[in-house]
């Protein structure tokens, strides 16, 4: 089992603290009914020496999004946003690893919805620069819920209590991951990602109304695939097409781009490389060694380090 990390700090009421101070009462409505909604951002040592985060201006849009729909106040502009994210990077960033942020907007106070008031926390973990390695997938028996109960548009820690459920029975089953279907009995995403899906040469993935997440990696390697003469198709997905793909992946923000070798306890059957090809692809294009302008970068003031810090 991976050992948790402990930071030194966090960035919570406006400030750096360090993180066994980084306390939530309580009796506040984020501890009470998990109310929160969050980002997971992630940073890359470019071959330059900057380091780069990818995507923050539209994880910020997202988050702005999902507080709108769980009614929750938050009018900070963007640049205060980048500010608090450059601050405790800046703080705890080593040269040697790339590091992945979660950005939380917490209820702090107000009760059911009334006298709602919001702070942003911010937390930073270490992440090791190496490929992920191939996973084992399973078919959870826990179920996405739909629009109206939890909607899958709303990134918010409470939609990831089944997740929970589902990696603790992909545990029990030697899975690292486990696909959630939604209402109508197909495929929506995994726990923690979004899927990808290859049969006849084409790359599929089902559409956020099919209960996943509007992802903004997707969006990335959706556009990767386009440039390179690959066709993507979003779609619903069957169970049975699943276990019977020539290529899967999982991807994400903190997934990055990461293949399947088994589903269910079946190997797949190595007959397509495409999603192989589009994980060479992406890692180049976040870590800079050649770009792509679908992939937008913004700098943290930290001190550069030498050329190779992005190999």
């Amino acid at each position: 089992m991976a050992k948790l990390q402990k930071p030194k700090f966090a960035f919570m009421g406006g400030k750096l603290r360090p993180w066994d101070e980084a306390v939530l009462h309580i009796g506040c409505e984020a501890v009470m009914r998990s109310l929160n909604v969050f980002e997971g951002v992630k940073g890359y040592w470019q071959p330059d020496g900057r380091f780069g985060i990818v995507m923050l201006k539209r994880h910020y849009d997202r988050l702005q999004r999902s507080a709108r729909l769980l009614r929750l106040p938050w009018d900070q502009m963007y640049e205060q946003y980048k500010h608090a994210v450059d601050e405790l990077i800046a703080a705890l960033v080593e040269s040697e690893r790339d590091m992945w942020a979660r950005t939380t907007l917490f209820a702090i106070e107000g009760h059911w919805g009334e006298g709602n008031v919001a702070d942003l926390v911010v937390t930073a973990f270490h992440q090791e620069k190496a490929i992920p390695s191939p996973i084992n997938l399973g078919v959870s028996t826990w179920q996405r819920s739909g629009d109206l109960a939890l909607p899958s548009r709303i990134k918010t820690g409470t939609n990831y209590q089944v997740a929970r459920l589902a990696r603790m029975e992909g545990r029990d089953r030697c899975c690292q991951e486990m696909v959630l279907m939604n209402q109508w009995g197909r495929v929506a995403e995994t726990t923690g990602a979004c899927i990808l899906m290859v049969r006849e040469g084409v790359v599929y993935t089902p559409p956020a109304t099919e209960g996943a997440l509007e992802s903004i990696t997707l969006d990335i390697v959706e556009a990767l695939a386009l440039s390179m003469g690959m066709r993507f198709v979003k779609r619903p997905i069957d169970r049975t097409e699943l276990l019977i793909a020539d290529e899967l992946a999982i991807c994400g923000t903190l997934a990055e781009v990461t293949l399947v070798e088994s589903i269910e306890g079946q190997q797949l059957t190595g007959k397509s490389s495409l999603l192989s090809t589009l994980q060479t692809r992406y890692f180049e294009a976040v870590r800079g060694t050649k770009p792509h302008p679908c992939v937008e970068l913004s700098y943290v003031p930290v001190k550069k380090i030498s050329s190779g810090a992005g190999s």
